[in-house]
């Protein structure tokens, strides 16, 4: 069991708001995790706090968006969606207009910020909102069921904090809100994993997109291959983002966690299992670094709640041998697909899968080693410079 304090933000007010009953985005998935890790035991103990955050005020949230976007959106909330609401993103396929829409987001941008005032007053370790993690809203637009930005105003809370920030974003959709806002920064480095581009929505992240000015060499973007499964993505975390936090060795941690990398996931093309999020939490672990969770991405409910539910038993320092749903399965865990508790099974890797992941990694590693490893001062030997299997070439 770990000696670390954590808190879990949780609001009452906001579990009652929702997005539209078809939309794929389900809000519930964050008092859906609650209720699990209750059912567990793992919210009670000295070390392991429930926090109510508070809502982010218009001012907190101008501190990012645009007060022409606060206010279309705030109309559209209210049923008046006009022709500036619709060029600001408002309304599209996955920006749905409904009443709940400033108000969910100000509650999960004011917990953003409750988690990044209890990190910055050292009072705890972690704080897990899984209420945020909304990366993809700009300044003054909207997209991909994201509005307001919670993870932007908590590395920027941070950071006027005086901390130097590690935004890490382990969502399967690429983090552009949050890469366009710290483009031309380096108080902030940004770094996303995610699936490439060329088969999933926002279309960019491409590795050549470094920043820009101050910001050049400060963003980070590692395109993962549709198809991509545990050892793979494993391999280019050690490979890009370890050295990456040594040399940068942030005061803080902002982590996007979303649980659309899983496979089965019905929007996005990975084929990981939740084995790498605990893989994932014990490498930065060992940094000792203080660290605020956002939840993000994750289609598939069950999923998404056992993946964030094993992501804080992992945080919490607690084994298998405490993992209550083993052998329960289906009864406890609400889940026909698997019995074994909250970690996933192993999936097989065909040699078909390999090759198609394998060549366009190793690539991607090598043009993040020569550009963004240069411009940060990282040496690379034949530990860090991977090529591809010539048996893949």
């Amino acid at each position: 069991m770990s000696s670390r304090k954590l808190a879990f933000l949780y609001s009452a007010e906001a579990e009652r708001l929702s997005y539209p009953p078809d939309c794929p985005f389900k809000s519930q998935r964050a008092s859906l995790t609650r209720q699990r890790l209750k059912s567990f035991g793992l919210l009670a103990g000295d070390k392991r706090v429930e926090v109510a955050p508070r809502q982010a005020t218009a001012a907190e949230l101008s501190r990012f968006h645009s007060p022409d976007y606060l206010e279309q959106l705030q109309r559209a909330a209210r049923g008046d969606l006009t022709v500036d609401g619709l060029r600001l993103g408002l309304g599209g396929p996955d920006t749905p207009v409904f009443k709940d829409m400033y108000e969910y987001g100000a509650w999960a941008c004011g917990a953003a910020l409750t988690g990044a005032d209890l990190l910055l007053g050292r009072e705890v370790d972690v704080a897990f909102n899984l209420l945020g993690g909304f990366h993809h809203a700009m300044a003054g637009k909207a997209g991909g069921f994201c509005y307001l930005n919670d993870l932007v105003l908590a590395c920027l809370k941070l950071a006027e904090g005086g901390k130097r920030v590690l935004y890490l974003d382990l969502d399967a959709h690429h983090g552009d809100g949050v890469q366009s806002a710290f483009y031309r920064r380096n108080d902030v480095l940004t770094i996303s994993l995610h699936e490439s581009g060329h088969t999933l929505y926002p279309w960019g992240g491409f590795e050549s997109e470094i920043g820009e000015g101050p910001g050049l060499g400060y963003n980070v973007n590692v395109p993962l291959p549709a198809e991509t499964y545990d050892e793979a993505f494993l391999m280019a975390f050690d490979r890009v983002v370890v050295p990456l936090v040594e040399a940068y060795f942030p005061g803080a941690i902002v982590l996007e966690l979303g649980m659309d990398i899983l496979a089965g996931d019905p929007l996005t093309h990975l084929r990981m299992t939740n084995n790498v999020v605990v893989e994932v939490i014990e490498r930065l672990l060992r940094f000792n670094h203080p660290i605020l969770v956002a939840g993000g991405g994750g289609y598939h409910v069950e999923n998404t709640v056992r993946g964030w539910a094993l992501a804080w038993r992992t945080f919490c320092g607690e084994s298998d041998e405490y993992d209550f749903g083993l052998g329960m399965g289906g009864v406890m865990l609400g889940s026909s697909e698997w019995a074994g508790g909250l970690q996933d099974r192993a999936l097989p890797v065909t040699l078909p899968q390999r090759r198609a992941v394998e060549p366009a990694l190793h690539a991607t590693i090598e043009t993040i080693t020569n550009s963004v490893f240069r411009i940060q001062g990282i040496r690379t030997c034949s530990a860090w410079r991977v090529n591809a299997p010539a048996e893949y070439s």
